[in-house]
């Protein structure tokens, strides 16, 4: 068995496909495709199923994959570390992360990651949805839980709340009643994220507060539910960086500042590896230092 051919392999599923496989290891794709259909070839099994959209493992190919992709991320693992030694850091960090917290904190501290170290290049996917946290082809995965989290073979570590406000606009406000207390949010219509059911709130004297919804529109969308906000078609809790320029043009009200909402946790899902590698300390590193206006934890 050439191990080549296997480590082409496990970065097909760890990558997500041929095309992301052959850039990690700068090889044309071509190889990569040829190493792996030697390696069926030679085992006699069909180790991938490839669909237009993604290349998954069969249940001999995860099988394989189980067993021998450890030995070649050690081995990545001591080729990073041995490179650290020498105040090298090089390779493609590959990052995902909800919308509210990669378009307003990661852009800056990749930037200045990639002025700093001439060989690294970062690959940044900022979705709208919950991040699969058993996606392989990341280095880190940022994910927002407010339950406990999910097995995933990965190491959680939470690094961010995120302070959110309750927030209207102008025009709702002028044609309801007054908000004053957390309980004045029950019978307004709300502008809700899929996952939620209820908003709490901690009062002055340490009092907890907890409002059932009405949600007049779900989705796990932060700028849509801004946007139908601004229109507005109800209240809505969002970070409160992703509202601070239209609450001072005028078009969007914070309401019950005085009492504190429930934050928006966010978790650095890393692979379940011994060594840290790196490019994605020093990026955490970064992260922390450079963002005064989210809570650390």
């Amino acid at each position: 068995m050439d191990w080549n051919d296997l480590d082409a392999f496990c970065c097909v599923i760890e990558h997500g496909g041929f095309t992301a496989a052959a850039k990690a290891m700068s090889r044309p794709k071509s190889s990569v495709s040829a190493s792996v259909s030697r390696l069926e070839g030679e085992l006699g099994t069909r180790l991938l199923q490839r669909t237009t959209r993604r290349v998954r493992p069969t249940e001999a190919g995860e099988s394989l994959y189980q067993d021998t992709a450890t030995m070649f991320q050690r081995l990545r693992e001591m080729r990073a570390d041995a490179m650290a030694r020498g105040k090298a850091v090089a390779g493609t960090l590959r990052i995902a992360a909800p919308y509210e917290f990669g378009a307003h904190h990661l852009g800056a501290v990749a930037c200045d990651m990639l002025a700093r170290y001439a060989d690294l290049r970062i690959d940044i996917d900022v979705e709208h949805g919950r991040i699969d946290p058993l996606d392989r082809r990341y280095d880190i995965v940022f994910s927002t839980y407010d339950e406990d989290l999910p097995d995933s073979g990965r190491i959680a570590r939470r690094i961010f709340a995120l302070p959110r406000g309750i927030f209207a606009s102008p025009a709702f406000l002028e044609r309801t009643h007054p908000v004053r207390r957390p309980e004045d949010l029950a019978d307004l219509p709300a502008i809700a994220h899929t996952a939620d059911a209820q908003w709490s709130f901690t009062g002055s004297a340490g009092a907890v507060h907890t409002v059932p919804m009405r949600p007049r529109m779900r989705s796990p969308n932060a700028d849509v539910r801004r946007r139908a906000t601004v229109e507005g078609l109800g209240v809505s809790r969002i970070v409160l960086t992703f509202c601070a320029d239209l609450v001072k043009q005028g078009r969007l009200v914070q309401l019950l500042p005085d009492y504190g909402c429930t934050p928006l946790r966010i978790y650095a899902l890393l692979p379940g590896r011994r060594l840290m590698p790196p490019k994605v300390r020093l990026f955490l590193e970064a992260l922390e230092a450079a963002a005064p206006l989210v809570e650390k934890s």
